[in-house]
């Protein structure tokens, strides 16, 4: 047995272990397809900025074979990665990588594949992901797509090292596969604020759509199922994942944070990662309870904030043991924050697998326990 197949085999274990991975189908898929042909280069954290890793450093088909999620590209730009190489660690933002395999396997079994299918993937990346779908469903039954010409180049040239021949397209994964067939199950690796009507327009009645949402809070995986008429509905499900945001999805950057004063803190009994966390069942109502609230973490100070573009703000610190906050703006978040909190317990607790989808063109929302109870706006 070759090295990389014990480490494929090693990864399959650990994601046994984690209780991610269940079907033999998909147990075959990961132990089968080499990662490592699809991530011969990637970025490495490195004191906040990004060192470039190539196939012949020390360590690195070891760490292809990990459970961490590998960035493969900054700030849009394919030449990153030749200029750390060049000058050495580099700043900048992920736009693209191979997702965490325990994240990959959940969206795989979620999305219940079955033999015959025709599979279309949002969001190409390396590849690696097409790969597994290839190895289950047959490369003839699947299709990708991904707005950055050059990762689907790439992408597709593994592909074939690896003995895939998905199709695969360039284009606005918003808008589907450009050649407008019809899918049994649509599963996008990257995450969306709403869901693309186009999707749903070119799944088949009764098939299938696994993504992930777009939130600053209460993000996670949602399953719908297609309706006869470009309509969906299904529910938030109870694994969680998530990923980088396709980039018509992407939240503008966020306004600079305010500085309170000294007599603006306050004690709270509610901690800001009983909000934020998505260990937290909290997290997801919290979400719902405010839309538009976006979390900032302050690396200088450990302090967190939440900011709305109308100028809302807290910051969040711990003093003495203790969680404070303070807030300005027109409206108090942290208020809000209380207040759904107290709602939440009132409601039973509701985790979020409690919550469903409805998609009907443009009207979106969620419900708690059944399309006929409360709502929110999903967008």
């Amino acid at each position: 047995m070759t090295r990389s197949a014990r480490l494929r085999r090693r990864l399959v274990e650990h994601l046994l272990d984690e209780d991610v991975l269940h079907a033999p189908e998909w147990i075959d898929a990961f132990r089968a397809v080499p990662r490592h042909v699809f991530l011969p280069r990637f970025f490495a954290p490195a004191g906040g900025l990004w060192a470039a890793v190539d196939r012949d450093d020390p360590g690195w088909l070891e760490t292809v074979y990990s459970r961490d999620v590998l960035i493969t590209q900054l700030d849009d730009d394919p030449d990153r990665w030749d200029l750390a190489r060049r000058t050495g660690p580099v700043a900048g933002t992920p736009t693209s990588s191979s997702s965490m395999p325990s994240i990959m396997a959940i969206m795989l079994e979620e999305l219940r594949v079955r033999d015959g299918q025709r599979v279309l993937e949002i969001g190409t990346g390396t590849g690696y992901n097409a790969a597994l779908l290839c190895h289950r469903c047959g490369a003839g039954q699947v299709s990708t797509v991904d707005i950055d010409p050059a990762i689907v180049a790439q992408a597709q040239e593994r592909l074939a090292a690896a003995g895939y021949r998905p199709a695969c397209a360039v284009g606005d994964g918003a808008l589907g596969f450009p050649a407008g067939m019809l899918f049994d199950r649509v599963l996008c690796t990257a995450s969306v604020s709403s869901i693309p009507p186009a999707w749903l327009a070119q799944t088949r009645p009764g098939g299938l759509i696994v993504t992930t949402l777009n939130r600053p809070i209460g993000a996670g995986l949602v399953r719908l199922v297609a309706g006869e008429d470009g309509s969906g509905q299904g529910h938030v499900l109870a694994r969680d994942g998530r990923f980088m945001p396709l980039r018509a999805h992407r939240l503008p950057d966020a306004a600079p944070r305010p500085r309170p004063a000294r007599d603006d803190w306050e004690q709270t009994r509610l901690p800001m990662s009983t909000v934020l966390q998505p260990r937290e069942k909290f997290e997801f109502f919290a979400g719902l309870a405010l839309p538009g609230v976006r979390p900032v973490r302050d690396h200088a100070d450990d302090s967190v904030s939440l900011l709305h573009p109308d100028g809302s703000w807290v910051h969040h610190r711990k003093r003495g043991g203790a969680d404070e906050v303070a807030q300005g703006g027109p409206r108090a978040l942290w208020e809000l924050a209380e207040a759904a909190y107290v709602e939440w317990c009132e409601l039973g607790k509701p985790d979020r697998d409690r919550f469903g989808v409805t998609v009907d063109g443009e009207h979106q929302h969620f419900w708690l326990d059944s399309p006929d109870g409360r709502t929110w706006p999903l967008g």
